[in-house]
């Protein structure tokens, strides 16, 4: 089916070798409402990567007692689009990524490579946000039985606005096979607002647009935090922006993906067609590792 795609994409490409002269995007248009999320993710061009970084905090949420701030963050995804066709439901995109977010003490800046839980007392080694990939399934104009795409942008003033909200329920792939029954699913919440200049992301004259966003992310404890089902969740609250290129990271983040995630400097293949990863399924892989090469009879501090 992606090769049938693929040679959608072909025929697009050589039509759009013709010049096709600038316009105002109307976000109550289908096919302009996918044309402005991919200006917004990626550019007008195919195969461009893009690169978007955010920095926020990291805070606990357990009932009958104060929030505490656990960490702060930097995080950057870097990602590219390509066009693919569809015969009923139009002409759209299909968006691969990765990303990399590092926890950061609060007070000095410096990644935290091991973490004493406070509830727990127990220092226990903190494993980093690192997902390969985050792809994106195809967005059309319209859907498979024909109802157009409504993404719920918003015009203020000279800003567009374009909120989007991700619940998360789905099985936990370090818990058992009774989830529906006993509980231990993946819960949570992810909440992305891009807010764009109009006459940027509008524009087709533009290549590209720079939105800035915020990231609200509510979900269970990270796994190698070790809380042994304790009640209680985190909240992460992030600002970043579209850069121009990958140097414009902050040098924290450059210099940890060169030592630990050399891959990251470029965007999956746009035929990538694995599995995405999520930091439970990463958590696995590194906690069976850890167990691995832990001393025989010490499986149980591998992590």
């Amino acid at each position: 089916m992606f090769k049938t795609i693929l040679l959608g994409c072909s025929a697009l490409g050589m039509l759009a070798a013709t010049p096709i002269a600038a316009r105002i995007l109307d976000p109550d248009k289908p096919e302009d409402a996918v044309e402005i999320m991919k200006r917004a993710q990626c550019g007008a061009k195919d195969g461009t990567p893009a690169v978007y970084h955010w920095t926020g905090k990291v805070y606990s949420r357990v009932e009958g007692e104060p929030d505490r701030l656990l960490f702060t963050g930097e995080g950057m995804n870097i990602r590219q689009c390509i066009t693919v066709a569809d015969a009923k439901r139009g002409k759209g995109y299909r968006q691969v990524s990765r990303e990399v977010m590092v926890f950061t003490d609060p007070k000095t800046g410096a990644i935290v490579r091991n973490w004493a839980n406070p509830w727990t007392g127990e220092t226990v080694e903190v494993m980093q946000i690192a997902n390969d990939p985050v792809n994106v399934p195809a967005a059309f104009p319209y859907s498979a039985d024909g109802m157009p795409f409504k993404p719920g942008h918003k015009r203020m003033g000279q800003w567009l606005a374009m909120p989007l909200e991700v619940p998360l329920f789905y099985h936990n792939v370090l818990a058992g096979e009774y989830q529906d029954y006993i509980g231990g699913k993946y819960h949570a919440m992810e909440i992305f607002d891009f807010i764009a200049r109009a006459d940027e992301i509008l524009d087709t004259k533009n290549a590209t647009a720079h939105p800035s966003i915020s990231w609200v992310r509510i979900s269970d404890w990270m796994p190698w935090m070790k809380m042994r089902g304790r009640q209680g969740q985190l909240v992460f609250n992030a600002v970043g922006t579209k850069l121009d290129n990958f140097d414009e990271l902050p040098t924290l983040l450059k210099d940890e993906i060169a030592a630990n995630y050399p891959a990251y400097r470029q965007a999956p293949p746009i035929d990538d067609a694995r599995p995405n990863e999520t930091t439970w399924t990463t958590f696995r892989k590194w906690a069976d590792e850890h167990r691995k090469a832990a001393p025989a009879g010490d499986s149980h501090r591998a992590h």
